[in-house]
């Protein structure tokens, strides 16, 4: 796999198996996640398959996800 970084086009990133939600709609509001080999994960809006991706640590995303489950973004729901 090539050098992974933040922004770098999803296409690059070969192998890995994205992920969305249940709860994502057909009209294409959805974001995806890959797992990475690092224990990271990637993330890009499914509408730009192609597009740039964030890449997240294992510590970072792990935070989000507790964060999320915490209900620490709770305010972002109109």
């Amino acid at each position: 796999m090539a050098h992974i970084y933040n922004g770098m086009p999803a296409g690059q990133l070969q192998g890995v198996i994205w992920q969305k939600s249940g709860r994502s709609n057909p009209s294409g509001n959805c974001v995806e996640c890959a797992p990475l080999p690092d224990g990271g994960v990637a993330v890009r809006n499914s509408r730009d398959p192609q597009g740039p991706t964030l890449i997240y640590t294992p510590a970072e995303i792990e935070a989000f996800i507790l964060g999320v489950r915490d209900g620490d973004f709770d305010n972002l729901l109109a």
